[in-house]
């Protein structure tokens, strides 16, 4: 390229970023407002959810019927909404924006938005384990592209509109403006572009100003600072990662058996498979509400160090099945909440069985909860520098950088060496071979 054609192409470069940086601000604005909203409603469904679940003990028998009852026919109800109104609502929507941005698929219309809002709650609201963020990506990267159309921006701007709007759903999900922004040039986009990288700056600052006005600025999990890892602990996370590495390979590929699955029984309607899921779930909110929903309870008491060794153990035996049966509703719901859930804990009951172990360590088992979150992100989703950022905004663990890298490297590498592809590659190729086949 001589030196015309880079002055030529800086300039087309330059052209209408300030338009672009301002309609990203205002698409950040909007899915933080709206992903407030959707926040909101999720916390009323979990208290409505225990609330009710507390007054059917009381009807013994009748309440157990009314509970099971309850959260089947509201997950077959999101079920329905998703395959009668949107179908490329279903799940977390992350594949299908991945697919938009790559050109494979079309980009959904205003229609998705009160499906996913509606079905969301609903399904996460019965006690599915599934998390915000995915709902709130996808919603996000709708408004954004419609504001692009209704703007009259290019293809390319609507396309950079439409990756920062999912980056400011992340952000709003997570209260994590940084890793909103880092997740648009990590995962979606995969390479730096700096018109991307300006918007889905704009659109996570956006999202997270309104969403901090409305919900506050509090990180989403309380954890007390720790001092600064030493030298000493470290080949202890390097092992923290290989093993989280290995159970996150064992989690994807449990996510994409119960999907297998559920393909497999395709001839059974989409609503029943749901309904049946729902009754799974209900069951365990009668057993232990604490159990169901998307699981940031359990996270904090992980980080809080609290609870049972056999307590840890059961509950995130009983999480590792629940998070791919509940996506196997194919309702709207994310993947990163139970994720961070199963991560925690695992790290904690590493980080137990170093103190007894290995006495003198400087991380705490709650230090290790916290590098494990991070590892356990970047087994599953590989994309680890969100990872770090996510859960470090999340838990203000700023002290606990060092130790996360080295965990996130192992957590990585495993993964690569035995094959497992990244859970949304491996989910975007299975959203490609059902749409082919849907076209034979």
């Amino acid at each position: 390229m001589n030196s015309t054609d880079a002055e030529e192409h800086t300039s087309e470069q330059r052209s209408g970023l300030v338009p672009l940086a301002v309609i990203s601000l205002i698409v950040g604005a909007a899915t933080g407002a709206l992903g407030s909203f959707f926040r909101y409603s999720l916390e009323r469904a979990d208290v409505l959810r225990d609330g009710f679940i507390a007054w059917a003990h009381t009807w013994h028998v009748i309440g157990f019927v009314l509970v099971v009852l309850a959260a089947s026919v509201a997950t077959a109800l999101a079920a329905w909404l998703v395959r009668r109104f949107a179908p490329e609502a279903s799940g977390s929507g992350i594949p299908h924006v991945e697919s938009v941005l790559n050109g494979d698929q079309k980009p959904a219309s205003i229609v998705l938005i009160p499906v996913k809002f509606i079905g969301g709650v609903l399904a996460i609201g019965a006690g599915l384990a599934l998390g915000r963020e995915g709902p709130t990506v996808q919603m996000g990267a709708t408004i954004a592209h419609l504001f692009g159309t209704f703007c009259r921006r290019n293809a390319g701007d609507c396309r950079v509109l439409l990756a920062a709007g999912a980056g400011a759903g992340l952000a709003t999900a997570f209260n994590a403006p940084i890793a909103g922004a880092v997740f648009v040039l990590e995962e979606l986009v995969r390479r730096f572009e700096t018109r991307t990288a300006v918007a889905a700056l704009g659109a996570s600052a956006g999202a997270i100003a309104i969403a901090r006005l409305i919900h506050g600025d509090i990180p989403d999990f309380q954890f007390d600072a720790h001092e600064f890892v030493r030298f000493r602990a470290l080949p202890a996370h390097l092992v923290l990662g290989i093993v989280v590495g290995l159970i996150g390979v064992a989690y994807c590929r449990a996510i994409l058996w119960a999907l297998a699955v559920a393909d497999r029984l395709g001839r059974v309607p989409v609503e029943a498979r749901a309904a049946a899921i729902g009754a799974a779930v209900g069951l365990l909110a009668w057993f232990a509400p604490e159990m169901a929903g998307g699981g940031d309870p359990i996270t904090q008491r992980m980080l809080s160090d609290t609870g049972t060794l056999s307590g840890v153990v059961l509950v995130f035996a009983v999480r590792f099945v629940l998070g791919p049966l509940s996506y196997a509703a194919l309702t709207p719901g994310g993947l990163f909440a139970p994720l961070l859930v199963l991560g925690a804990q695992a790290g904690l009951v590493f980080g137990r069985a170093c103190a007894d172990w290995l006495p003198g360590l400087a991380a705490q088992p709650g230090g290790f909860a916290v590098v494990a979150m991070a590892a356990f992100f970047t087994a599953v989703v590989r994309a680890p520098v969100t990872g770090i950022v996510l859960v470090t905004e999340m838990t203000g663990g700023f002290t606990l950088l060092l130790p996360m890298l080295v965990a996130c490297f192992t957590a990585m590498v495993v993964p690569m060496m035995l094959g497992c592809e990244p859970i949304y590659d491996s989910l975007g190729k299975r959203a490609g071979r059902q749409a082919r086949q849907a076209l034979r």
